[in-house]
């Protein structure tokens, strides 16, 4: 009792508000601990892989919501502009913690950069009629840019711990960051549900759209503001480099072997989640980085789907429709 009082004396603002979330990962432990004198499975013994799966589990949720969304849009690449101004994230964090000492989590100012990122791609947009690639590339160029400028700067202390970022590490998903995760997981979550029919009207019919009274722009932004909250969350395992593959591949998957938007987010989530659980733990027993192991699995379950589709296709029993081509007529879009 004690040491739990002294613990909340010398906890931070961040500490104190992600408390809740603290007990509700002690409970997921106690819950998977019981799980693995069940089941006897090595990989639920440790807590620093409760967290892994937990994290996992939330990406294979939040990746293919919100890329359903772009894939359908065109916008696949998005991830990995925002992932590389997710890099200047966390080279903003370590960088103020080498130098200041402001014990500042590195995801924190990731979520920052990679959201004013976002926001800056889509008014690059507006303001100069660039297409998307063209503001997707400069701020893709200009994140990894001031990245790896803050790294050299302070090399000596940053370059070992910036390779977890680029590439993922199961064992390094911390109390703390984990706890990030679920709140950024629940805004994505609320924020779809309660503007899914307008984004779905936007991201099949524009023009009607912003006739119909919709604020166009403000959907965008929303759009990719929540898709830097998913590539943050993601590259705790995933990593910078691989992060992306996440909002697109099993949504590439999904639309080979569904008929409706609303089925094709539910089939690609479910393909994310069997790609990140059978990935991480491919991961752990073969000692492998988790975030490319996920990711192959993703690939082998996209050629699967593509076999399945077409094995149906020839069967007559349905089409397989191609990227953009699903049906969105599963719901009404709402007016503002």
């Amino acid at each position: 009792m004690i040491l739990a009082m002294a613990q909340s004396l010398q906890a931070g603002p961040i500490d104190v508000l992600l408390g809740p979330l603290y007990v509700f990962l002690e409970l997921w432990s106690e819950f998977l601990f019981l799980l693995a004198g069940i089941t006897g499975l090595e990989l639920l013994t440790f807590k620093f892989m409760h967290r892994a799966i937990l994290v996992g589990l939330c990406i294979g949720v939040m990746a293919p919501l919100i890329g359903t969304f772009l894939v359908h849009r065109q916008l696949a690449l998005i991830g990995d502009a925002l992932a590389h101004t997710a890099f200047a994230g966390v080279a903003v964090g370590l960088f103020l913690n080498a130098v200041l000492n402001l014990g500042v989590s590195p995801y924190l100012t990731a979520v920052v950069v990679a959201m004013i990122a976002a926001l800056f791609i889509e008014i690059i947009s507006e303001t100069t009629d660039a297409y998307n690639d063209v503001s997707m590339a400069i701020i893709l160029s200009t994140g990894f840019a001031l990245g790896t400028v803050l790294i050299s700067l302070n090399a000596g202390g940053l370059s070992v711990s910036v390779n977890q970022y680029l590439f993922g590490n199961l064992a390094t998903v911390s109390v703390e960051n984990a706890a990030i995760l679920l709140v950024l997981f629940a805004v994505i979550i609320a924020v779809v549900g309660l503007t899914r029919n307008q984004l779905l009207y936007v991201t099949f019919d524009e023009t009607a759209a912003q006739v119909s009274g919709l604020s166009v722009s403000w959907y965008n932004r929303v759009m990719v503001v929540l898709t830097a909250l998913v590539v943050v969350g993601a590259m705790q395992i995933m990593g910078v480099i691989l992060v992306a593959a996440m909002l697109v591949v099993p949504v590439a998957g999904a639309t080979q072997i569904s008929k409706s938007f609303t089925q094709s987010i539910l089939v690609s989530i479910v393909l994310a989640e069997l790609a990140v659980l059978l990935g991480i733990g491919a991961a752990y027993y073969g000692e492998a980085t988790a975030g490319g192991v996920i990711v192959l699995f993703a690939v082998g379950i996209y050629v699967l789907a593509v076999v399945v589709g077409k094995v149906w296709m020839t069967a007559g029993e349905t089409t397989s429709p191609e990227l953009g081509a699903i049906d969105s007529n599963d719901t009404d879009p709402a007016s503002d």
